[in-house]
């Protein structure tokens, strides 16, 4: 069930806040030891904030959107009196004394927080592998990655024990690994939600948005946590409209670009592109016409998101210095040692290979010499990324793309050539470029019964229209009904 029907069965008392949280930590308790998606289950939180729901209810007081909603969070969202690691051993003990935007909405809309999940170190990779404390595992398959950087968001989803969950997307990191598990994911455009709270990567292209089964639990999840936010600079103050009533607006007669560049895109398997494009001759039975369009900069956007991003990460992850907070080395003799050696090797120690790896490339991007050629360049080439995506919103409404060129891999897979790692967001880091709203909506399985996503990107503040389409794609083509057997999915 979605959360308008357990929001209503909760209001008639059919079932209590206690039963559902109860149900979904015992769910947790079940799959965890095969999956791992949670870094920290707060199961006593989680049952004190279900008893308070129901107390109100009990009292007859109105219950906010989400009340008795059992939820988890990305671990780099600060969470006040949580620990809040980023996956990271230079986090390892940090416990936020503030909490963020988002979270902060989601407890004061009633929901209650089952637990923080794993992802990869500082949101940098695709697969969950750079955790510093173990992967997570496709409940698809627990042989095979659930993607990244919110992996651990998206296999929890998957495999029941919440019944949504938070992310943050820097280059796919939603999109991507709710492709891989068969789950919904929405990236809203850069500023509609507030990134107060989230530990930064690289913050002109990082962005909150949620994980759910469904197209409508992802327009629930949205209108609580959009909206200004005068803590962070970046959060747009445009009006929030109603993305509940959105979804059963008509699509017929909308236009839907089909990005050729990507479909012609290398690495793309052919069952992923193929239902991509299934996925296209569903909409158009709906009424929609499709347009065959040229975004001819949109495979740059990868080779320019790993100049930017790793720029923005070096500077971002400067301040985690083994001084003021985080992990601090234990040097041989303290009394020798400076203040610069204590330095280098906390960070040394701290960060993982691939924190480390991206740290270099950015620093080395923006240093003397370096920064016209590298940085500079990037920048305009992101710009006429951009200009690419106002041209072609003009003609159509919204874009449809495969997700993923590839679906689920397996574990070491991409050990040795982090450049293939890099290659499984290809398609999804351009409207991070560009600053659009982009979701991923289950379209079909693989011929050994692995999710497959459709990405559909609409125009800035476009958010309506993105989750109008998607849900009556949804729901017309059913996808998930025809699911094959999975171990761990619920």
């Amino acid at each position: 069930m979605g959360i308008a029907e357990w929001r209503e069965q909760l209001r008639r008392g059919e079932v209590s806040a206690r039963e559902l949280t109860d149900q979904h930590l015992a769910r947790i308790a079940a799959v965890e030891p095969s999956l791992h998606a949670f870094l920290e289950v707060t199961a006593e939180r989680a049952r004190v904030d279900a008893d308070r729901i129901d107390a109100a209810r009990a009292a007859g007081e109105d219950l906010p959107p989400l009340a008795g909603i059992p939820l988890s969070i990305k671990d780099n969202l600060c969470t006040r009196g949580i620990r809040t690691t980023c996956s990271s051993r230079m986090l390892e003990t940090f416990v936020p004394p503030y909490e963020s935007t988002v979270t902060e909405r989601l407890w004061n809309a009633g929901a209650v927080l089952l637990g923080k999940t794993n992802l990869d170190e500082f949101a940098m990779g695709s697969s969950t592998e750079t955790s510093a404390f173990g992967p997570s595992r496709n409940p698809w398959d627990p042989e095979r990655v659930p993607g990244g950087s919110s992996g651990g968001s998206a296999a929890a989803v998957a495999a029941g024990e919440c019944i949504a969950s938070l992310g943050s997307d820097t280059g796919g990191s939603i999109r991507q690994p709710a492709s891989f598990c068969g789950v919904v994911g929405l990236k809203p455009t850069y500023g509609r939600v507030s990134r107060w709270g989230l530990v930064a990567f690289a913050s002109s292209l990082d962005q909150v948005g949620p994980f759910s089964s469904s197209v409508a639990d992802a327009a629930e999840i949205l209108q609580v946590i959009a909206g200004a936010d005068r803590r962070d600079a970046t959060c747009l103050t445009a009006r929030v409209p109603d993305y509940r009533a959105a979804l059963q607006q008509p699509v017929a007669g909308l236009r839907v670009g089909l990005v050729k560049e990507c479909f012609e895109a290398e690495g793309l398997d052919s069952e992923v592109r193929a239902s991509a494009l299934a996925a296209a001759d569903q909409l158009q039975a709906l009424g929609c016409e499709l347009v065959e369009l040229s975004c001819p900069r949109f495979n740059d956007g990868i080779a320019t998101y790993y100049v930017i991003a790793p720029s923005e990460a070096s500077a971002n992850l400067a301040r985690y210095d083994g001084v003021k907070y985080g992990y601090r080395a234990t040097c041989d003799d303290p009394a020798a040692a400076s203040l610069a050696e204590m330095t280098a090797r906390s960070r040394a120690e701290g960060f993982g290979d691939e924190v480390q790896r991206r740290i270099l490339i950015g620093t080395y991007a923006l240093s003397a010499g370096y920064v016209d050629a590298y940085y500079k360049k990037a920048q305009q080439v992101r710009t006429l990324i951009r200009r690419d995506f106002e041209r072609a919103f003009a003609s159509v409404d919204v874009l449809l793309t495969p997700t993923s060129p590839t679906t689920a891999f397996r574990f070491g897979a991409h050990a040795d050539d982090p450049l293939a790692m890099y290659l499984a967001d290809l398609l999804t880091i351009p409207a991070n470029m560009a600053g659009l709203p982009a979701i991923s909506v289950p379209c079909g399985f693989d011929r050994s019964g692995l999710p497959i996503g459709v990405q559909l990107i609409s125009g800035v503040l476009q958010e309506e229209r993105l989750l109008q389409v998607a849900h009556h794609y949804e729901q017309a083509a059913r996808v998930m009904e025809r699911r094959p057997a999975a171990p761990l999915v619920a």
